[in-house]
């Protein structure tokens, strides 16, 4: 009885030893708790749509230290890692009792470290506590500390946070710097002699870096890999080709795209989260290298700037703002697309879609090329020299300046303003000055976001979006309008689609425009296809002059060479739209035969000329407007001869306001047959009856 009485009071003892023992670990464990933030400190991430890194900053220490979750990461990598370094890692609470009296054994039969016994949460704990020493006492803080951390984090969380914070030579922490550096790519999918490498280096980093001592690195890695078969994780033949695979010995640079864009978005940085751009790393890569390319081909001091658009939603692809941001003789820092510079002939495509809006003018109409003085404003063509009569199809095409600024001066310089606000974008005019005809030839301001925005509109059917990339602020206003009508933003397409490529260019079914500054001081190219558009711009940011550049020599073959770098594949640009006049120019009524010069370009009626003529649709004709879709197209109304204003009706009922243009559109109700009727200012008129279907 006394045995056992002396046994109980024994065992009540070593019970309130151990629960005093545990209470003051608990007790220590809060007042000394491992240095664990919530975030890590990492270096800030610019990544692309798809959450591709374009950029990344490094973090305010110096170090390339990028922020890692598990599904990032090649699994086979993991199961390597693990297997190497602590196979029981999934079991144990901290420390693997079983690897430390291994390599204890291990010491003290051989006299020296055969083997560690660190697990990685113990690896963890020197990470975010580096030790001064080797000692013992700081093998038993990381034991402590690796038994803390393993109360606090997941398994998991473990991992990830080994796989940020692993040293891996150099300024290069964490295994996504690392692959990146090594191999160029992300870890996601990494070789079998990739992973064994990488498996390897964080023991002995710089002593293994292969960018510095190549033969030690590569035998780190067959080490690993024989490890590996004898751990059964790899075949001996997958083990044996991985040794075939050479180690490369060069460090990378990581990616650094899209720098103004990086830059301007860092401001909004918050740690730990990545920002994001609305640009694609695929079509990122290629025009920076279009751009790099043409710059050197270009020569010195000249650079290359370049806006790729999805006019649909105003998502900008890619931008380029210099062709080299640290090249200090181009002024590469400075981001060419939101410079404002003259756009030369670039605007003249809404010019004549104006006139086509208001039915001044068809494709074949006929324009006088020859000299012309508007009040003491002398235009004159690029060449100096004058074609004669062309048609309006051959003037924009030829991009002749008379012609332009011949129906500008009968559309309106103040509309065409209007317009080009409307549509979000503000040219910036001489101080003082009103608009005037000289914003035909680049008398005005514009950058090349603006004049991509504004070709948004003409690759969407007339319908322009404000252009974003995702620097902008949260609250940035998205606004879209209209800067042509459909029909007459098909004619555009239709004119410019002809034009002729640059010579070596292979023809990718897009319709393009160049333009070139007074002076020689800026090359322009916009293009687009059904979706997308380009736009190019080429000089010295100084805007020194340079002989010879142009808009169809220096920066069309950019143009065509993007497209085709990027990526995308061409969408066909649209088709005519129902119910669209394109008439022959034998077939043109004779208010449409020749551009005139009355005060609304029109060849002007006379009290004598015979009452109107409704020419198109013709009596008795069937219309096809797709009455019976959401979207039915409206019918355009022409006519020849009687005096202006004039009055519509259709089926009695008078359409909105009256007009001086010889065009007009109807909406109808439905289908069937209606009667439209035509009224002049000498109380003429003509009717024509129509079935709508």
């Amino acid at each position: 009885m006394k045995i056992l009485r002396k046994l109980a009071i024994g065992a009540a003892g070593g019970a309130c030893l151990l629960a005093l023992s545990a209470a003051s670990l608990w007790e220590l464990d809060r007042a000394f708790p491992p240095p664990l933030p919530a975030e890590l400190t990492v270096s800030t991430e610019v990544q692309d749509r798809d959450g591709e890194l374009l950029r990344a900053f490094a973090t305010p220490d110096g170090y390339w230290r990028l922020e890692t979750r598990l599904d990032q990461v090649d699994k086979q990598f993991v199961d390597m890692l693990v297997t190497y370094e602590d196979k029981r890692f999934w079991d144990h609470g901290g420390v693997d009792v079983l690897a430390l009296a291994r390599a204890a054994g291990q010491f003290a039969t051989s006299g020296h470290i055969v083997s560690g016994g660190s697990t990685l949460s113990m690896q963890l704990a020197r990470l975010i506590e580096p030790r001064e020493s080797r000692s013992l006492g700081s093998k038993v803080r990381q034991m402590l500390r690796a038994i803390q951390i393993e109360r606090r984090l997941s398994k998991r969380e473990i991992l990830e946070r080994y796989l940020t914070l692993a040293p891996y030579g150099g300024n290069l922490e964490g295994v996504r710097a690392a692959s990146l550096a090594y191999f160029g790519k992300e870890p996601k999918r990494l070789t079998v002699s990739e992973s064994a490498l990488l498996v390897a280096l964080p023991q002995l980093p710089e002593k293994r870096r292969p960018d510095r001592n190549l033969k030690i690195a590569h035998a780190a890695r067959d080490r690993v890999l024989t490890r590996m078969v004898s751990s059964r994780l790899l075949g001996e033949r997958e083990a044996a080709r991985a040794a075939l695979d050479d180690v490369s010995g060069l460090r990378r640079t990581l990616p650094a795209l899209a720098a103004h864009a990086a830059y301007a978005v860092l401001p909004k940085a918050v740690p730990g989260q990545p920002l994001q751009l609305t640009i694609r790393k695929s079509v990122q890569e290629g025009l920076e290298q279009v751009a790099r390319d043409a710059a050197t081909k270009l020569g010195p001091r000249l650079s290359v700037a370049m806006v790729l658009a999805d006019s649909r939603t105003g998502d900008i692809l890619g931008e380029v703002g210099s062709a080299n941001f640290f090249d200090a003789s181009r002024s590469g820092w400075i981001d060419m697309t939101k410079i404002v510079r003259s756009p030369g002939s670039t605007l003249k495509p809404f010019i004549y879609g104006l006139a086509f809006e208001q039915g001044l003018v068809a494709q074949e109409t006929l324009i006088d090329d020859s000299p012309v003085d508007f009040s003491g404003y002398r235009p004159k063509n690029f060449d100096m020299g004058y074609q004669g009569d062309v048609s309006i199809r051959q003037a924009l095409q030829l991009s002749l300046n008379v012609p332009a600024i011949r129906v500008l001066d009968a559309v309106g310089p103040t509309r065409l303003m209007a317009r080009f606000r409307q549509a979000g974008v503000n040219p910036i005019l001489p101080v003082n000055e009103a608009p005037g005809l000289a914003i035909g030839l680049g008398g005005v301001g514009v950058t090349l976001r603006d004049l991509v925005q504004l070709y948004t509109g003409l690759a969407n059917g007339g319908k322009t979006h404000t252009l974003h990339d995702g620097t902008e602020p949260a609250n940035a206003e998205r606004t879209s309008a209209t800067i042509l009508d459909g029909q007459a933003n098909w004619q555009i397409i239709d004119i410019l689609s002809g034009v002729k490529p640059p010579e070596g260019a292979l023809q990718r079914g897009i319709a393009y425009k160049t333009g070139t500054s007074y002076g020689y001081r800026d090359a322009w190219s916009v293009g687009f296809d059904g979706r997308y558009v380009l736009g190019v711009w080429v000089g010295r940011p100084d805007a020194g002059a340079v002989p010879g550049l142009s808009g169809y020599v220096s920066a069309a073959p950019i143009l065509f060479e993007g497209f085709v770098r990027s990526g995308l594949a061409t969408v066909p640009l649209p088709g005519k739209p129902p119910g669209m006049f394109s008439p022959r120019r034998e077939d043109l009524p004779v208010t449409l035969a020749r551009f005139g010069a009355g005060s609304d370009g029109l060849v002007q009626a006379t009290v004598s000329e015979p009452a109107p003529t409704i020419i198109f649709p013709p009596d008795g004709a069937r219309v096809d407007l797709g009455t019976n879709s959401a979207d039915a197209s409206p019918l355009v109304l022409k006519l020849q001869g009687g005096r202006a204003p004039f009055r519509w009706l259709a089926n009695g009922k008078p359409l909105t306001g009256i007009d001086r243009r010889r065009t007009a559109t109807w909406q109808p109700d439905g289908a069937g047959y209606s009667t439209l009727t035509v009224i002049d200012a000498a109380g003429r008129a003509a009717s024509v009856k129509v079935f709508v279907e």
